[in-house]
């Protein structure tokens, strides 16, 4: 089984290997998978990655394979013969059947269509294109052959025409999302032309005048995943608002700044006009707003965009006396450290193009730092390159130089270190922060996010990092849609860029470093990230909080926290410690760093773990839940000789229970 499906109307919830959700198979080695393997000769792993035409290399490979299929070992006219008694019978139809979901319907079928294995060859076998999957089965095998991969993860499709023993074939590639490619190959005949225009059409239904799967979608789950994040109850557990800190609705309209949240959170001295002359001070009218208070100190992060201070060196009085206001409200400190994540100079350039950043002189007591983070170009290309040499093929003896060649590791060590930065101002020095990039919504919102995880230990347990991405990201308007370009076919857009695919590896690298310190486990990521593609559900829709009220998300979508929270075992960490009030600074070190194998390499079988880890970590998780009421029963016990021996002596002290975890 190369992928799963995902959750249906009567099926049990199971585990998510793929960009799907919902019952698989394991595929490690030493179970299904690696039976296929060794049954045949690997098709791609004995060529060399291309180096030259991408393209070129495609159509060898294609007719290659093509050529091996038709000219294999077994005899073509008892496959065949087999296979036509088989089909028509409605034995081999069910078989064949992609399971759907509520609301999911077939657009196309087509049969003797083979898919290009780049591990284990040419597979023939029929496939479906749904309005939210392609599926793609072959039951001759055993065990059955599965790809099952929603049509969001899809980035581009290309078609290649192979010439291979006198027949005109045709060969398609499928460039995803989710650092793989798929490759199928086609005799050219009307209906499977038809299903390949069906695979482009659905797979970018917004470029086709067709709306996102997610509205479609009608899973019901018993638990309503849009009630996990209201501002107000997270406000309020932070404290606030306090003496120093309103919380403000000068935004319930979106007038104010229409890619911010509703509400927001400002000193309490600040005036409604003051605060529009500060917005229009800002890019994008986004004035520095509070995103997190220390319950001790009050020291706090607050976020924005940069000052439009432009080649002239413009001042505002009113943006000067916001911040002073800012450093004002934590009594601990008389200094505010501004932490700009670009890189000094890009913040230069962008000052001649009228942007720019708070000179020292202007802003008294403050101190600019920039934290030398590439923009979003340089990260699509780092990503483009790591693709590249963990797909199809790895070259092992220049595995190391390679992953270091990519730069990715480094990036993710820059975000860490600024993080780290961050939460240490704010933990140790007591001394309230101010972060933005140019824009400030993808540098600024994961060195908040990732300094909020650090600070508090709320955002390390299972709602607490919904609550952070439903605030951070969501709310305060990560352009999810821009970015990762749902259900839009420019591939080439250049404002992609895998911000937050960079967040989400950072706090993995975290829970390396700090096992027992989160409630959840590394599929809650990998799960997170597949749906951030696969369009299936409605939380990452859209580019703000703004567009997502306007298109009545919660209303007419399904949100990804439904699915998970409705089977939390499958993403719970059986060794999560609540480690209440404890800051954690991961060493943001490249000798503490690794690649995410896991995710980035999952598709090979031969880098997959032999031991099945997500078995072994449910049940540890029920052991430990067995221990724990044994535990329980046996403090109940405790407590009831106590009291039974007191009532015996007459006058002995009740004992007091102890509280163990296990």
């Amino acid at each position: 089984v190369e992928s799963g499906g995902g959750p249906g109307p009567a099926r049990r919830p199971t585990r998510l290997v793929s960009g799907a959700v919902g019952p698989v198979a394991s595929a490690a080695p030493g179970g299904p998978m690696a039976s296929v393997a060794g049954s045949r000769q690997p098709s791609v792993e004995t060529l060399d990655s291309p180096t030259g035409s991408h393209v070129e290399w495609c159509k060898q490979l294609i007719a290659a394979t093509i050529s091996s299929q038709i000219s294999g070992s077994m005899p073509t006219d008892s496959v065949s013969r087999e296979y036509r008694a088989l089909r028509d019978g409605n034995r081999l139809a069910q078989m064949e059947e992609a399971p759907l979901f509520p609301g999911e319907s077939i657009k196309a079928i087509a049969k003797d269509v083979m898919y290009i294995c780049p591990f284990i060859g040419a597979i023939s076998g029929t496939l479906t294109v749904t309005d939210f999957k392609m599926y793609f089965k072959n039951v001759e095998r055993e065990p059955h052959f599965v790809l099952d991969v929603p049509l969001g993860v899809i980035n581009r499709v290309e078609k290649i025409g192979v010439q291979s023993h006198g027949d005109n074939s045709c060969g398609i590639e499928i460039v995803c999302k989710d650092m793989r490619n798929l490759r199928f190959a086609y005799k050219q005949e009307e209906h499977r032309l038809e299903i390949f225009q069906n695979l482009i059409t659905r797979a970018f239904p917004l470029s086709h005048g067709l709306q996102l799967f997610a509205f479609t979608y009608k899973e019901k789950f018993p638990v309503n995943g849009w009630k996990v994040y209201d501002p107000m109850t997270e406000y309020k557990r932070q404290g606030l608002p306090n003496e120093s800190w309103k919380i403000s609705k000068i935004n319930s309209m979106y007038e104010l700044c229409d890619t911010y949240p509703a509400i927001l959170v400002v000193p309490t001295s600040v005036k409604d006009d003051d605060l529009s002359r500060v917005a229009a001070f800002r890019a994008k009218g986004r004035v520095p707003v509070l995103s997190w208070i220390h319950p001790e100190s009050q020291a706090t992060i607050t976020r924005c965009s940069q000052p439009l201070v432009g080649p002239n060196d413009k001042r505002c009085k009113e943006d000067e006396k916001y911040l002073q206001t800012i450093m004002d409200a934590n009594a601990q400190s008389h200094k505010l450290f501004i932490f700009d994540a670009r890189q000094n100079s890009v913040a230069d350039a962008n000052k001649t193009k009228g942007g720019g950043y708070e000179s020292e002189s202007a802003y008294p007591n403050v101190e600019l730092i920039f934290l030398e983070i590439p923009n979003i170009h340089v990260m699509r290309e780092s990503l483009r390159k790591l693709k590249e040499i963990v797909y199809p093929t790895i070259d092992e003896s220049r595995w190391l130089s390679n992953v270091e060649s990519t730069h990715w590791l480094e990036y993710i060590r820059m975000l860490l270190a600024g993080a780290v930065r961050i939460a240490d101002k704010i933990e140790s020095g007591k001394t309230s922060v101010v972060v933005h990039c140019s824009d400030g919504w993808d540098r600024t919102t994961q060195l908040t996010s990732l300094a909020m995880l650090m600070l508090d230990s709320y955002y390390r347990t299972i709602k607490g990092f919904q609550v952070l991405l439903e605030k951070e990201w969501m709310s305060f308007g990560h352009r999810f849609a821009m970015r990762v370009g749902h259900g839009d076919d420019d591939h080439a857009d250049a404002d992609r860029s895998p911000i937050f695919l960079q967040f989400v590896d950072c706090v993995w690298q975290m829970t390396k470093q700090f096992p027992a310190a989160f409630e959840f486990n590394e599929l809650f990521l990998i799960t997170i990230l597949d749906h951030l593609y696969s369009c299936l559900f409605g939380t990452f829709l859209y580019n703000s909080e703004h567009s997502r009220i306007k298109e009545e998300i919660a209303a007419r979508t399904v949100s990804l926290w439904s699915y998970i929270n409705s089977q939390l075992d499958e993403f719970s960490n059986p060794f999560y410690v609540n480690y209440e009030n404890h800051v954690l600074y991961p060493v943001a070190s490249l000798s503490h760093l690794e690649l995410w194998v896991n995710y980035y390499v999952r598709w090979n079988p031969r880098m997959r773990p032999q031991m099945p880890i997500h078995q072994n970590l449910k049940e540890l998780l029920a052991i430990r839940t067995e221990l724990q009421k044994r535990v329980e029963e046996l403090q109940r016990e405790a407590v009831t000789r106590s009291i039974s021996s007191s009532s015996d002596r007459g006058s002995s002290p009740v004992a007091t229970p102890v509280h163990t975890s296990v």
